[in-house]
């Protein structure tokens, strides 16, 4: 695990708010290696979730510098940060984000297709049957529970076989058994497809399966 696939120096995120600026992170420098899994912890307003879409290009660094695979995010408009996030980056978040009017295998591979990925169809059908859902493919997410949508995300977002996958409280929705069901899914795809994980968890024995837990407190690295 040398090879640095995150790299934040003196990361900073300061955004607007109604009684002036909030300064959201304060100076993050943090190095996330290849294959590697991140568990981020802390107090509820401490950056955890912030940190994670810097991570991703979701949020855009308004001090210090965001590398992500060699490319230095923070130079790139936003077009470009959506190009360079395609197929490099899954992102699970604690709501599905789901398109209602697409069925589950739809939702999956849509995305793929955008991506010119030939097989996107088959691909997506497989990455469905490894979360467990075979037999859910042609529902809709309004047919469905919310432990199986959040398998559908889990699924879209690795299709594209990502470098890094980002999971901000993947479990936030879901009772005690969907929860553990959705994380072991979740380590097993970063088992499978040998991506670099960063999960934002409010659960210890989630940091715990960690192989390291970077602990953030008031926009810092505590």
């Amino acid at each position: 695990m040398t090879d640095t696939v995150l790299a934040l120096k003196d990361a900073r995120l300061t955004l607007a708010g109604n009684a002036g600026p909030v300064e959201i992170l304060k100076g993050i420098s943090l190095e996330v290696h290849a294959g590697e899994t991140v568990g981020l912890v802390g107090p509820s307003g401490s950056g955890k979730s912030s940190l994670l879409m810097l991570m991703g290009g979701l949020e855009r660094a308004t001090g210090g510098s965001v590398v992500a695979l060699g490319q230095d995010m923070t130079a790139l408009d936003e077009d470009a940060l959506a190009r360079f996030r395609r197929g490099r980056m899954g992102v699970v978040f604690q709501s599905f984000h789901l398109i209602p009017t697409m069925t589950a295998l739809e939702n999956v591979a849509v995305p793929l297709e955008l991506m010119g990925v030939a097989d996107a169809f088959a691909r997506a059908e497989a990455e469905l049957r490894a979360v467990g859902l075979g037999a859910r493919m042609d529902h809709y997410p309004s047919q469905m529970s919310g432990g199986e949508q959040q398998r559908v995300a889990l699924a879209r977002a690795a299709a594209p076989r990502p470098a890094i996958l980002l999971a901000d409280e993947p479990t936030g929705n879901l009772d005690g058994v969907n929860g553990a069901a959705i994380m072991e899914l979740l380590f097993g795809l970063r088992d499978r497809h040998g991506a670099t994980l960063v999960l934002v968890t409010h659960a210890p024995e989630l940091a715990a399966r960690c192989d390291r837990v970077v602990h953030l407190a008031d926009g810092r690295v505590a």
